[in-house]
């Protein structure tokens, strides 16, 4: 948490300002009391109508006066604690955009998501608090009791012994709660990883009829976090009854005394309703003080938590290679690569590939046979934990990241849209794309066709996920969009899924066709997508068992052959 606080440098000012002006503000309210027990001993207990006037005119000051500094502490509070959180937002948003894909599916999408909105919300929280109350409220509490003991020493005795048994049971049930609230906060990410599980796979949950099960899982998880909550709910509920208790027998120990002094003549009626007073302040900032520790406790738990994320050294690194060698007759190459997943066993075991410029080659395999991984690490969204893979003869841990990926375009399995317009969408792929080159991108797409006929055309918009597009349309964009950078390299993993035979083999064309003359590799599970490329590999349990033309396969790799034969078994069908 101690690292979260050096961007709170950025807001000294306010940080430094909100606490004085509550400080400020607590002297006005430490006075009304004396101001009341001077109105009714002095104006009322004479008749000084003027005097009476006179105070309750200084009291109505006083409180505007009050309400300003609170007002203006409020504010910078606000923008302290908003700017605060608003700034390890980006910090933290920035650091996982710059973590492994290996390290993001360690930590969990539902962990990073909690991190980047509930955890920080609740330091964002403790921070406005803290700066509000954290001086405000034991400068209440001690300056009530030394008030106290200004107006009679032997009234406020009362107060010496109220106040350390108050602040015992406020404390000692606030240490019970705190470990509770970390609990609490375990017990919510595991329902926002289930919900979000269940978001994602709805589709199968109800394909399978699973509603009920997956119901009955998420009432579990719900019900563990219900029975956290309502543990620290009865505990935290002795607050209220404890203190007014205590309070109450204090306030009834003080008339008591205060009547005896009274009657004595050490002690005028006003100076007891002054003391009762500071005893009901005193009351209201100890409830204030056992509710800012609990926000702070929960805000330093979140705290750390993001730091945790915060600590991850990122495992890509990006290198000082800009170019590479053009000259090499390999676009890429791999030389005994491996690559395993958190430690796990090899999901690609000693590749040894080499992938001329120029051409098309295909990939193909079961599923599960590695055929993703294999590409992901052309890009570097994983690393090799052996070999090495070579992109125009250097290494691409040499690479510069941004100039390793301006080099490739990724077509992923996931048919990912943003929303937005559909000019918008194609200049992810490049941000100075011309009109001009976003539909000569969505023409070797074959997707110009479509848009064209879309209202608005490039400024039609697309909803989140580009849920109003179908599945191949979708596809047909995703293609454009990686096409639209002209990369030396292009990967269309499993791409052409969604699309009809006629456009696929339209696409292959094109693609043969354009004027910067891509590398392409085709991952497909489908011997029609890749049957036609200058060479196949065939993947089998992380390993390359054949490598050749359509036809040279069929011969010499029979796993290749059973694809092959099965899968022309199933169109003759």
């Amino acid at each position: 948490m101690l690292k979260l606080l050096k961007l709170l440098k950025a807001y000294k000012k306010e940080s430094i300002l909100s606490p004085v002006f509550k400080l400020v503000e607590v002297a006005f309210e430490l006075t009304i009391p004396l101001l009341v027990a001077n109105i009714i001993d002095v104006g009322i207990g004479t008749g000084n109508k003027p005097y009476i006037v006179k105070m309750c005119a200084l009291m109505g000051l006083f409180g505007v006066l009050g309400l300003a500094c609170t007002l203006a502490a409020q504010y910078f509070a606000a923008k302290a604690s908003v700017g605060f959180a608003t700034d390890i937002r980006k910090t933290l948003f920035e650091h996982i955009n710059r973590l492994s894909f290996s390290q993001t599916d360690e930590l969990g999408a539902s962990t990073l998501i909690t991190r980047m909105t509930g955890d920080i919300n609740q330091v964002q929280t403790g921070t406005n608090l803290t700066l509000r109350l954290a001086l405000r409220s034991p400068f209440v509490v001690f300056g009530a009791v030394i008030m106290a003991f200004s107006v009679d020493a032997g009234s406020a005795a009362v107060f010496a012994v109220t106040v350390p048994v108050l602040a015992a049971v406020v404390f000692a049930i606030m240490l019970a709660c705190i470990p509770l609230y970390k609990r609490v906060q375990q017990r919510l990410d595991g329902v926002v990883a289930k919900t979000r599980e269940n978001l994602l796979g709805t589709r199968v949950i109800r394909a399978f009829c699973k509603e009920e099960d997956e119901i009955s899982e998420f009432e579990k998880q719900n019900q563990l976090l219900t029975d956290m909550q309502i543990k620290v709910g009865r505990i935290s509920s002795f607050m209220n009854p404890a203190t007014f208790a205590l309070i109450n027998f204090g306030i009834i120990a003080l008339i008591y005394v205060g009547a005896i002094r009274v009657n004595s003549g050490n002690l005028s009626g006003g100076d007891v309703v002054a003391l009762y007073n500071y005893m009901s302040q005193i009351l209201i900032e100890l409830i204030k003080l056992a509710n800012l520790i609990i926000s702070i406790t929960k805000a330093i738990a979140c705290g750390n938590r993001i730091e945790s994320v915060l600590e991850i050294k990122p495992e890509t690194v990006s290198g000082a290679e800009t170019s590479g060698d053009k000259d090499t007759p390999a676009a890429a190459e791999f030389k005994n690569a491996s690559l395993s997943y958190g430690g796990a066993e090899k999901a690609l075991n000693n590749i040894n590939l080499k992938i001329m410029r120029g051409s098309h080659i295909g990939i193909i395999g079961s599923t599960g046979s590695g055929k993703s991984s294999l590409v992901n690490l052309l890009p570097r969204f994983y690393d090799v934990c052996g070999g090495e893979v070579l992109v125009d003869g250097v290494n691409v841990k040499d690479y510069d990241l941004k100039a390793l990926r301006g080099k490739i375009g990724v077509v992923s399995q996931k048919k990912a849209l943003f929303k937005g317009t559909v000019r918008d969408n194609i200049k992810i792929g490049k941000e100075t794309a011309t009109d001009e080159e976003i539909w000569q991108a969505l023409t070797y797409a074959q997707a110009r066709d479509m848009i064209e006929d879309k209202p608005g055309k490039l400024d039609f918009m697309l909803e989140q996920d580009g849920k109003n597009l179908s599945g191949g349309q979708r596809q047909r964009m995703t293609i454009a969009r990686a096409l639209v950078r002209k990369p030396e390299i292009l990967i269309l993993d499993d791409a052409a899924s969604a699309l009809d035979y006629a456009t696929g083999a339209a696409l292959n064309r094109a693609l043969r066709e354009t004027d910067f003359s891509p590398t392409v590799i085709t991952v497909s599970q489908r011997v029609s997508a890749i049957r036609n490329a200058d060479v196949i590999a065939v993947l089998d349990e992380g390993e390359i068992v054949g490598i050749g033309t359509n036809k040279e396969l069929l011969e010499s790799c029979l796993v290749y052959k059973e694809i092959y034969d099965s899968q022309l078994e199933s169109e003759a069908m």
